[in-house]
């Protein structure tokens, strides 16, 4: 049996991944780690572009790593920021697509001065959209 990491661990490892970030842009590198069923860690970072469309957050970045890899079961997300901001809109649908039935995935959102809250994707967009939702 694997040990879990702690939320402390897995905002480390996040912070890891936001150095790597390209945003010569905005300035304003994010590092996202994505804890799996599995135990293993998937890392990401954005990556701007002068086509700002094309940019990837880094929260989308670890859930494709994860996806690639053939992880879609997921227990917790860190994501920090100079600022502590939470995931965009688009990056909080993502999350909820491999959330679960109950939206109960863990969004740990830092701030490089060692500020923490934790939230469920459920409680970051309420009513979002579920697979469920596609009727049939």
């Amino acid at each position: 049996m694997t040990d879990r990491l702690t939320d402390a661990e897995l905002v480390d490892l996040a912070r890891q991944a936001r150095e790597r970030a390209y945003a010569p842009y905005s300035r304003f590198p994010v590092g996202a780690a994505l804890l799996g069923r599995s135990g293993r860690v998937y890392l990401g970072c954005n990556v701007e572009n002068a086509a700002y469309p094309l940019c990837t957050c880094a929260e989308r970045a670890a859930v494709t790593q994860a996806v690639s890899e053939g992880e879609q079961e997921f227990e917790a997300i860190a994501v920090i920021t100079s600022t502590g901001a939470t995931p965009c809109g688009a990056c909080r649908q993502i999350l909820r697509e491999f959330s679960g039935p109950d939206g109960n995935l863990r969004v740990i959102v830092a701030d490089t001065s060692g500020h923490v809250r934790t939230f469920t994707i459920a409680e970051l967009l309420p009513e979002g959209f579920t697979p469920d939702q596609l009727g049939g």
